[in-house]
């Protein structure tokens, strides 16, 4: 696969290409999620880890589980250990203490089953208390480079902090106080993304983010700022730098 940028060097073709797995098995796992969560599904799924554990404590029950019937670890540990908690509590467990225990898996009343959790969420690649973690730390960083990036261009701009203390819900990484021409655009705001842009997930963000900001600064010939740090999808989103947000007619 040909790097996505004229400067891609072979660790950012790597990171493009994970990237382009964790959001195809995404979709994948959003398209098989019913199935796994039927009342049927989830007691089977209970029984068999019992019976597992039972035969052998120390297995990867859960984790041989998920991979077998092709679900993401962190997401089986979590019918399980609310089907445990039912039984437990004779009641539906909140999902405040479900995310607690899955982010700390000794808060599990069972050392088994909080071994098991643990598992899960230590092999899973795209879900989980550690990828999100994982997730919120590179969007940081790609946030930090590229407040880096404007201030060498002695740019002035608002950050997104600084909106927020503003009461802002939905705001971009960066609005400039004196918007820029790049290649006979107008820049008011730029988005940063520590993803591969695919064609589904850019029309997501226009729909849950991006129209938001555009809207705020509704001027003639606008075409705002999105960079995807993993590069795009090249037929899908017209242009790497603007990232295909056009002015809505």
């Amino acid at each position: 696969m040909p790097p996505t940028s004229t400067r891609s060097n072979k660790s950012q073709s790597q990171s493009t290409l994970l990237s382009i797995f964790s959001q195809e098995y995404q979709k994948q796992v959003k398209r098989t999620h019913a199935k796994h969560h039927t009342a049927e599904a989830v007691e089977t799924y209970y029984q068999r880890y019992l019976n597992g554990v039972m035969k052998n404590a120390a297995a990867p029950v859960l984790l041989e589980l998920a991979n077998e019937v092709n679900f993401a670890p962190s997401l089986m540990a979590r019918i399980v250990l609310e089907r445990f908690l039912q039984e437990q509590e004779q009641a539906i467990p909140s999902k405040t203490l479900i995310n607690s225990m899955l982010r700390d898996p000794s808060q599990i009343p069972d050392g088994v089953l909080a071994n098991q959790v643990y598992q899960c969420t230590v092999n899973d690649c795209c879900y989980g208390p550690l990828v999100d973690c994982i997730k919120h730390a590179i969007g940081h960083e790609h946030e930090v480079l590229l407040r880096e990036m404007l201030l060498e261009k002695n740019l002035s701009f608002i950050a997104e902090d600084q909106l927020r203390a503003k009461g802002y819900d939905k705001t971009p990484d960066f609005i400039l106080e004196v918007p820029v021409a790049v290649e006979g655009h107008i820049i008011h705001w730029i988005e940063s993304k520590a993803s591969f842009g695919d064609e589904s997930s850019h029309q997501a963000y226009l729909q849950d983010q991006f129209w938001s900001y555009w809207n705020r600064q509704d001027t003639k010939d606008t075409k705002d700022c999105t960079r995807y740090k993993n590069g795009r999808y090249k037929n899908g989103i017209e242009d790497e730098l603007y990232g295909g947000i056009q002015r809505r007619r």
